[in-house]
């Protein structure tokens, strides 16, 4: 049963942009704390942007200023923007919800979401 839908992944070439989106199917966006995790080859999955509550949010070093994580509420959809984009973004994307309460521990840590999407791939090139 899928959980969350993610879908917007893609090619795209050094300093261009994709837009990522994902859909619960069982619950509202806004009810929970919701992420975007990455994982490239032979790496950690790692938290690359979150938000909770009314308007909390995190951002990796690496993509501050370039990604933008935000919620479509009347659509009960997550997105990520992604501009600038470098080879080094190049990774499986997943989608992940928690309970808002967890992230006010740790919006980082994987072991506190308990939805997770599908992954989708994102490749950059030079």
């Amino acid at each position: 049963q899928v959980e969350l839908e993610e879908s917007g992944g893609g090619s795209v070439l050094a300093g261009g942009s994709l837009r990522l989106s994902c859909k619960p199917f069982e619950f509202i966006v806004s009810s929970r704390c919701m992420a975007w995790f990455r994982q490239a080859p032979a790496q950690e999955r790692e938290a690359v942007a979150v938000i909770w509550s009314v308007e909390n949010t995190f951002y990796a070093e690496s993509v501050k200023g370039r990604f933008a994580i935000s919620r479509d509420n009347p659509e009960n959809i997550l997105y990520l923007q992604m501009n600038n984009l470098k080879p080094d973004d190049t990774a499986i994307y997943y989608c992940a919800a928690a309970p808002s309460w967890k992230c006010d521990e740790s919006p980082l840590f994987a072991g506190h979401y308990n939805y997770w999407g599908q992954g989708t791939q994102v490749t950059v090139s030079s």
